[in-house]
């Protein structure tokens, strides 16, 4: 919520065995939340899952305030962070998606009038008017996105001509992927502490004096219960994971729910038909763990004892590093160019012509 730029004034919480149809929380909820808005004086709720748009409406008539579900909330924060033609497309399709169904609550000051033929009013005439609106604007946003499917799909074939390995950043969203790829690749790469940061996938070359390579992608990060309107529309973008030899799963090592996180991106992955891809964990920000003696995490060594210290839930091999202390970058750096290489000498597994230049890229 605060990453949309609102300021949480209260919060509470429902166990049900199955949500309420109308209003999704039952009626003694509902009086509990609407006696509160004296005192918290709020101006909108939201509710952390998908609401449908009768549930929705209902709440918003029986509150008086403007009602947003998770889908919505995660929809707007994607708004703003979206900064690229081809981000504003797949967001805006994902908007246009999500309020189609919910139209008719937007005009329910301007109800449909009684009567027989010809007594059709204002309301129902806008509704019509906004539907055909919007699916003329949805029909046009996919032609577009489709073209931005085939430019990538071109530039995706020029990479895999070159036979240069290509490794795809995943994780749950602010899990350091972007810091980590400034570290490991010195790109000029937008990171900062919140979530969505990156929504546009940005991919650069990585190397060795020895002239060993690999490109490195960073994508959009993946977060519970993702709206599916969004997981449709940046098909686009995620199709860049599609040809990835290596994913490189960003963990947050600090993370109160690290293990839910990483289940959802287990489960993501699976989701998008790549649980055969090969797949190596990072577990990032070790600079937030403590050693077990107490001391903070602070250099090369301590990096390297945490693997025997931290018991996670993550399934073989696992590396730390401080994206932002530098620390353990140069040991990734080399267990990636292994990983496609070998050791020094040895014939790499991948082969292929000159490196394409930037723009190709």
């Amino acid at each position: 919520m605060n990453t949309a730029g609102g300021r949480v004034v209260g919060a509470t919480l429902q166990r049900r065995p199955h949500p309420d149809p109308g209003h999704y929380i039952g009626t003694g909820k509902l009086e509990e939340i609407t006696a509160r808005k004296e005192e918290d004086d709020y101006s909108m709720v939201v509710f952390d899952d998908p609401l449908s748009p009768s549930q929705q409406l209902n709440l918003e008539q029986t509150l008086g305030v403007k009602v947003l579900d998770r889908s919505a909330l995660i929809l707007d924060i994607f708004a703003s962070r979206a900064k690229t033609r081809e981000a504003s497309l797949q967001v805006e399709l994902a908007q246009h998606e999500y309020l189609l169904p919910r139209l008719r609550g937007q005009w329910q000051h301007l109800e449909r009038l009684e009567g027989a033929i010809g007594s059709r009013g204002p309301g129902e005439t806008q509704l019509e008017t906004d539907r055909r609106l919007i699916g003329t604007r949805i029909t046009r946003l996919k032609k577009q996105i489709q073209q931005v499917r085939q430019q990538r799909e071109l530039q995706r074939s020029r990479r895999r001509a070159t036979g240069i390995p290509v490794v795809a950043l995943i994780g749950y969203t602010n899990a350091g992927k972007s810091s980590l790829m400034r570290a490991i690749a010195g790109a000029d790469v937008l990171a900062m502490d919140a979530v969505f940061a990156t929504l546009d996938p940005v991919t650069r070359r990585v190397g060795s004096q020895s002239g060993e390579w690999f490109l490195l992608t960073d994508t959009v990060g993946f977060m519970q219960k993702l709206p599916t309107q969004l997981m449709s529309a940046f098909r686009a973008t995620l199709e860049e994971l599609d040809t990835a030899d290596l994913l490189l799963h960003v963990v947050d090592g600090t993370a109160r729910t690290i293990e839910a996180q990483i289940a959802t991106v287990v489960q993501t992955v699976a989701d998008l038909g790549l649980a055969d891809t090969p797949m190596l964990t990072v577990v990032n920000k070790a600079d937030g763990l403590t050693m077990l003696d107490g001391r903070p995490v602070a250099s090369e060594d301590d990096v390297a004892a945490l693997i025997g210290e931290h018991a996670l839930p993550i399934e073989g091999e696992a590396i730390f590093t401080s994206a932002t202390m530098g620390l353990g970058i140069q040991a990734l750096r080399q267990r990636l160019l292994w990983e496609f290489y070998g050791e020094s000498g040895v014939t790499p597994r991948f082969t292929g012509s000159a490196l394409p230049e930037d723009d190709d890229l």
